[in-house]
């Protein structure tokens, strides 16, 4: 039989803690991620980058790294598009004042540094829970929105509010003008198809990441304090202290995807694009896809994100191009949004991500019943 945990023979203990330990699934995770390498960015248009798998994977990252601090850690926060602001001006600013900064490295700044602020937000939490948090957290969206306002430096004094960033941050490997010279290349650096390689690399690298941070102490601390912070500090966890790595590595995740949404995505800086808007479509990401899961971030991102592009196709297919105007699929999203968060809560609470683990329990035991 194909696709059983039975007669697959571990020998290690290194072996037996595989981050995925069915064969098959291991073998349609390397399949996945080789198509995405090595067929998509041939196969692909600048449509399909720029409207579709760039901002999913994007989207998918902010909504993992709050599903880091709601769904594993409890910690209710509604500021996740502030803290994607503080990471993108971060990113633009150094490429913009470091001539030897790369995208990189920029990234990571832009993590570390909104993590930072993420800790500052997040001191709140050693003292209050549940509702009091979300809107002390909230403090982080009203903050960006004042700061990068009232201080025109951060956007090089940009008298139209917005900068579009320009082909030569997009510095991702060493002596690249050289090796594009060499094999004859434009140099478009901000090309829709290396954008869409940068994002996949940072979201396999985060993603892999976070799979292995919930399955080490540090995850288990996560998820007893979630459980019951009072039971978790009898045994010895402190709390404080995992509540405030919770935020920081939340933050780390959403600062990143805030400049991978400027860089990757829109190809501009505007600190209006991380409204308060944009915390709460990620916050149904995360309710959709499934709190206290990685494949759930990036399946409520695929749907809140994809449905509308959905919507549209199918529209045009049937109707006729343009038939559905932008108002009508607007609202058609938020209504289906709604009433399937509405279903989900009452009949699925684990979200897509739970609907996903029932489907694979049911074919590991098929044809036998549960």
């Amino acid at each position: 039989m194909y696709y059983r945990e039975t007669g697959q023979i571990v020998s290690s203990y290194i072996e037996d803690r595989r981050m995925v330990p069915v064969r098959e699934d291991r073998w349609i995770m390397w399949a996945f991620l080789a198509f995405m390498f090595f067929v998509v960015p041939f196969i692909g248009n600048d449509y399909w980058f720029s409207a579709i798998l760039i901002p999913i994977m994007v989207l998918g990252i902010a909504s993992l790294g709050l599903n880091i601090a709601s769904g594993y850690t409890g910690q209710l926060s509604l500021g996740t598009a502030g803290f994607m602001s503080f990471g993108a001006f971060t990113a633009y600013n150094l490429l913009l004042r470091v001539e030897w900064m790369n995208i990189w490295l920029a990234f990571l700044a832009a993590g570390v540094v909104a993590g930072l602020m993420g800790v500052i937000f997040g001191l709140p939490s050693l003292r209050i829970k549940g509702f009091y948090l979300l809107v002390s957290t909230l403090c982080a969206q009203f903050f960006h929105e004042w700061l990068f306002n009232a201080y025109p430096w951060f956007l090089n004094y940009a008298s139209s509010g917005v900068v579009h960033l320009p082909p030569f941050h997009y510095r991702f490997m060493p002596f690249q003008d050289q090796i594009f010279d060499m094999l004859g290349m434009a140099k478009e650096y901000n090309a829709y198809v290396w954008r869409y390689l940068i994002a996949l690399i940072v979201c396999v690298v985060l993603a892999l990441a976070a799979k292995n941070m919930v399955r080490s102490s540090t995850g288990r601390n996560w998820m007893a304090v979630r459980d019951m912070d009072i039971a978790a500090k009898v045994i010895g966890i402190p709390v404080g202290k995992t509540k405030l790595n919770a935020f920081f590595v939340s933050c780390f995740y959403c600062g990143v995807a805030g400049a991978m949404y400027s860089y990757c995505y829109i190809g501009n800086l505007d600190f209006m694009i991380y409204d308060l808007r944009r915390s709460f479509l990620v916050m149904f990401m995360i309710i959709l896809g499934g709190l206290g899961s990685i494949l759930g971030s990036f399946l409520g991102a695929i749907f809140v994100y994809g449905w509308p592009i959905l919507v549209t196709r199918f529209g045009d297919a049937v109707f006729g191009g343009g038939y559905l105007d932008t108002a009508f699929v607007e609202n058609n999203s938020k209504i289906v949004v709604g009433t399937i968060i509405v279903v989900l809560l009452i009949y699925q609470p684990f979200g897509f991500a739970g609907l996903w683990n029932t489907i694979k329990h049911r074919l590991r035991i098929w044809p036998f019943r549960t």
